[in-house]
């Protein structure tokens, strides 16, 4: 394939991936003095298309668009396009925070339709060092008419979290599907005779309600199965929303790699929960259609998915339930995996491989600047740092926050002032405490913290 295009200007900012995360960045960026570009495979900005239900509204209020929280004045806000499009009064008289999933989605689509920074069709392949400046790097991209490649100062690595399937359930012929891909499949989905929907947040309750409303006379029989030991719903209460701050994100950087994996563990129900209206709506639903006769649906919590074979008309699941450590069997013609999403070292940096920061586990030891590259601060990662950041990682409302700080990188300077305290609460030992005399140093009290948690 023949380079149709080799820049021979140097850009300050290449952005991979235009996800909302890059988006944002991308619009923060815009009235700044800065060449920027960012690139992406697709054709077009889409947001969980599989996942575009009716009704459906986001996890998160309004401010937590893509500029918002670093530049309420912003023309890219949440607020303009509602005044753009006429629908500022009517979201006013509905008296929500929580914006349509399809008003997000059209939000973004409009921010991206005036940004002339973003390339679209574009498939980064790689990230290499410039041969001919060891401080820049060259960003190569297939296009439907060749190889473009990017000279530029800084990469910021968006490409985003993947898909998850369990190992048990990897490779599996016929109907099933993960809940990405949704809608292109649910009528297909409704139609087979049993579904089993597997997993335990957001996107499995929407999916489970979705297809309970083709459950009844003729219509499919449908199971929950989850492993979490009860239907969790996303904690929201104030104090706990503080850990989505910088002084929680500083704590928890600061934190051993062994602790910040247990704590994301334990904290998934601060974001992988299910929204409380959502679970009392399932409730409801089962309720009212249980007064015509019983309900074919049956919810499993404690159970695992050890296996499934297809016998080319039906799935046969083996199940474990944790609590009792009993295995049974059960069939379902068509599965749903809401199985999650995970990040990834991307492909595209083996280039650069010897220039990144990595953990025992083979994750990119983000910094607490968002940086990968050893304080260089030339490459950083948007939305792949959940093991070093904790739950700010995915967290849309503090996407404008992290822009800001890559962007204080990028220019030298602090352009989006960033909020330094937010939180009422202190999450570590508060600073200039002295210790009770006799006791042992902070080092010590996190190596017994540690090894507690692997007793336990």
């Amino acid at each position: 394939m023949t380079a149709v295009r080799a820049d021979a200007h140097v850009h300050d900012v290449v952005g991979v991936g235009i996800g909302p995360f890059n988006l944002g960045l991308a619009a923060l960026a815009a009235p700044l003095d800065l060449d920027t570009v960012f690139l992406d495979r697709a054709a077009e900005f889409r947001w969980h298309p599989g996942m575009m239900l009716d009704g459906a509204t986001i996890q998160v209020p309004f401010l937590a668009d893509l500029v918002t929280m670093a530049d309420p004045t912003s023309p890219y806000s949440f607020l303009s396009w509602l005044k753009h499009t006429g629908r500022l009064y009517p979201f006013y008289i509905r008296e929500s925070f929580y914006p349509l999933r399809a008003e997000y989605d059209a939000y973004c689509r409009w921010v991206a339709q005036q940004l002339a920074s973003l390339r679209w069709g574009r498939t980064v392949t790689a990230v290499e060092v410039d041969p001919h400046d060891d401080d820049l790097y060259v960003v190569h991209a297939r296009t439907a008419d060749g190889v473009e490649s990017y000279r530029t100062r800084h990469v910021v690595l968006g490409v985003g979290t993947q898909p998850v399937v369990p190992a048990a359930l990897r490779g599996l012929d016929g109907p099933v599907v993960h809940s990405s891909q949704y809608l292109p499949h649910r009528d297909r989905l409704r139609a087979a005779g049993s579904v089993t929907v597997v997993g335990s947040g957001q996107s499995a309750a929407e999916v489970y309600r979705d297809l309970l409303d083709a459950t009844g006379p003729g219509g499919p029989r449908l199971d929950w199965v989850t492993r979490s030991p009860r239907f969790f719903p996303m904690e929201y209460t104030k104090l706990t929303l503080e850990m989505t701050s910088p002084e929680y994100t500083d704590h928890f950087h600061s934190l051993p790699t062994a602790l910040r994996d247990r704590l994301s563990r334990e904290q998934r129900t601060l974001y992988k929960g299910i929204s409380a209206s959502l679970v009392d709506d399932i409730y409801d639903t089962l309720y009212r259609m249980s007064a015509a006769g019983p309900v074919p649906t049956t919810l499993l919590t404690d159970t695992e998915v050890r296996g499934a074979v297809w016998d080319g008309e039906r799935y046969t699941l083996r199940l474990r339930h944790a609590q009792l450590g009993v295995e049974h069997e059960r069939t379902t013609e068509a599965l749903v995996l809401a199985t999650g999403y995970a990040a990834q070292v991307p492909d595209v940096v083996a280039g650069i491989a010897d220039r990144l920061d990595h953990d025992e586990h083979g994750r990119l030891a983000v910094a607490r600047d968002y940086s990968v590259d050893g304080g260089r601060r030339r490459v950083f990662v948007q939305n792949g740092e959940e093991h070093t950041h904790g739950v700010t990682a995915p967290d849309l409302g503090f996407g404008a926050w992290r822009s800001s700080t890559i962007l204080a990188a990028v220019c030298g300077r602090e352009v989006y002032p960033r909020e330094q305290r937010i939180a009422f609460q202190d999450f570590g030992v508060p600073a200039g405490t002295p210790p009770p005399s006799g006791t042992v140093g902070a080092g010590a009290a996190v190596a017994a913290a540690l090894a507690g948690g692997a007793a336990r």
